[in-house]
């Protein structure tokens, strides 16, 4: 299938066929699109992603879509019609790779499973995104993020010693998108030595364990786990926010005891507190972190935020402020290191940040995020359809 861009990125030639909704699926996607790949994103006719209607924050676009589906096609088909197959069989000709998170069984009633497309695609990479994975009893549960938050354990020790609380982004959706991508990213690498696709397949409550195994450690065998400490770490003190003078608050964080012996001495200017013997390791100052707040706080409330961040600067000990959303789209660093962009939607050009950790000499491909169906004849026309039989389709409800 030829590219739809100029050619360009570590991905360009690569035609991804997209059957996705909301965030898992689709930022594993965009990635691929951003090295250049092709992604055909099929959507519902007329509604599209569902993720679509989550909210209008974007000049009335939804926040998720804009984020995670820049560069993409979008191809409108009812995957259920009776002329749907067909045409899903045209697209897999052509194609590299199939991502999909449709609800658990749906991709294997409809044929799309990889052991029913691997005879006739043998060079296919087909990824498969669920909830808990295809088999085993949560097989059919459904999984939405604050769910899987839950099952993974991320809960219990997110949040107050009073109350859990969940991640502010989709945590576990975003997880699950970057083993895919860097799963079709291995499988992708693994073909061109083989010559043979292969299956991947992505469970959320897989990757959100993966992502908490610090904490399932450090409760190993029965130990008692990492308590809940809101902002502040759970196992290393003084870690965590501190209020200054000015009401505004600091982050700040110690690895060892040199940064201790610092911080008592430059930033408190108490030099004796790194004798005490109620603080003399982490372990006794994790007991001790009630007292020892308390003295931060009073060493620190003759000082404005600023002048709490020069002092730790000046004595090399690890702090941030505690930005808003607003701060992070002015943030100095970001400005400086040439991080934005614009992409443009149907809504008009909107900010975007640049994606991170591309090879040396790589461009992003930051393309526009598509309008419901954009593309859809164009690809039909591509695929040997003619422009009776794509309004035939438009008749029937078929895209």
């Amino acid at each position: 299938m030829a590219a739809a861009v100029e050619a360009g990125g570590p991905l360009a030639g690569i035609t991804v066929i997209a059957l996705e909704h909301a965030l898992s699926a689709p930022f594993c996607t965009r990635q691929l699109a951003d090295l250049g790949a092709r992604v055909i994103k099929i959507e519902r006719p007329g509604s599209g992603d569902f993720a679509r209607g989550y909210d209008e924050r974007v000049r009335g676009l939804s926040s998720y879509f804009v984020w995670s589906n820049r560069s993409k096609e979008s191809f409108t088909l009812d995957v259920k019609h009776a002329r749907a197959g067909e045409i899903l069989r045209r697209l897999l000709r052509r194609a590299d790779v199939l991502v999909q998170n449709l609800a658990p069984g749906a991709a294997q009633r409809l044929g799309l499973d990889y052991e029913t497309l691997k005879p006739a695609h043998p060079r296919l990479i087909v990824c498969d995104i669920s909830g808990y994975g295809g088999c085993g009893p949560y097989r059919d549960k459904k999984a939405y993020d604050l769910l899987v938050q839950s099952e993974s354990g991320f809960l219990s020790i997110t949040g107050t010693p009073a109350d859990p609380c969940k991640a502010g982004i989709s945590i576990a959706d975003i997880s699950a998108s970057m083993y895919a991508y860097s799963g079709v990213l291995a499988a992708l690498l693994q073909r061109e030595r083989t010559g043979r696709g292969c299956r991947i397949e992505v469970s959320m409550l897989e990757t959100m364990a993966e992502w908490m195994s610090y904490a399932l450690y450090y409760g190993y065998e029965g130990a008692a786990p990492p308590a809940r400490t809101g902002a502040a770490h759970a196992i290393i003190y003084p870690y965590g926010p501190f209020p200054a003078g000015d009401g505004q608050v600091v982050m700040l964080g110690l690895q060892n005891e040199r940064e201790w012996a610092r911080f008592c001495a430059e930033v408190l200017r108490q030099p004796e507190l790194a004798g005490d013997p109620r603080f003399a390791s982490n372990s006794r100052r994790v007991a001790a972190r009630t007292t020892l707040y308390a003295l931060i706080v009073e060493a620190f409330a003759p000082l404005s935020a600023q002048q709490v961040l020069a002092r730790l600067d000046a004595a090399q000990i690890a702090n941030a402020r505690l930005n808003e959303l607003h701060d992070v789209w002015q943030h100095p660093q970001l400005a400086a290191r040439g991080r934005w962009t614009s992409v443009p939607t149907p809504a008009g050009p909107v900010s975007a940040l640049l994606p991170p950790g591309l090879p040396a000499g790589v461009t992003a491909r930051m393309d526009p995020v598509p309008a419901v169906g954009e593309h859809t004849a164009a690809i039909l026309r591509e695929l040997g359809y003619s422009t009776i039989a794509i309004e035939e389709l438009r008749a029937l409800k078929a895209i």
